[in-house]
């Protein structure tokens, strides 16, 4: 029962967000971070280290990406490939050593899922990292507004996501 409630609650998020996406890539000519990306960064809100953690392992990734570039060819569908690779790797390293241990509080610099980081990093390669980040907080934001307006408020399952 509860692993359908949290199946429909990420299904619906990421409905959400794919709507929201093209929506703002058809009207504003941006991406929000990928199609899949705002659904799944709504669903973390509430966890805002995550969301930092997934930022800082996309700019790593964006940051391996252009090194590699400049000593190999990475067009087209290859470099979307390394990037997801590069991401995917550093989202495993991240969740291995991103966490600070500070007084009695574990703070853990976790990303969200695991292709995540390689596909925002793909977007900030793209269209630029200030664009790509505006517009995938300000989807996630209306994507958790829009899962709220729809469950009535109660979108309290999304703590429990370990995505």
């Amino acid at each position: 029962m509860f692993t359908e409630v949290l199946r429909d609650l990420v299904m619906q998020a990421v409905g959400l967000g794919l709507v929201l996406s093209l929506i703002f890539s058809e009207t504003l000519g941006l991406a929000a971070g990928g199609m899949i990306v705002p659904g799944y960064v709504a669903l973390m809100i509430h966890q805002p280290l995550r969301i930092v953690g997934t930022i800082i392992v996309s700019l790593a990734t964006l940051g391996v990406l252009k090194g590699l570039s400049r000593y190999t060819f990475i067009y087209g569908r290859r470099r979307i490939v390394f990037t997801i690779l590069i991401g995917f790797v550093l989202g495993w390293i991240s969740r291995e050593t991103f966490h600070v241990h500070w007084g009695d509080q574990n703070l853990a610099f976790y990303t969200i899922g695991i292709v995540i980081p390689g596909l925002i990093a793909n977007w900030m390669d793209r269209q630029g990292i200030v664009p790509t980040l505006s517009m995938m907080l300000i989807a996630a934001v209306l994507v958790r507004l829009l899962l709220m307006i729809v469950s009535g408020g109660d979108v309290g399952l999304g703590r429990e996501l370990m995505l």
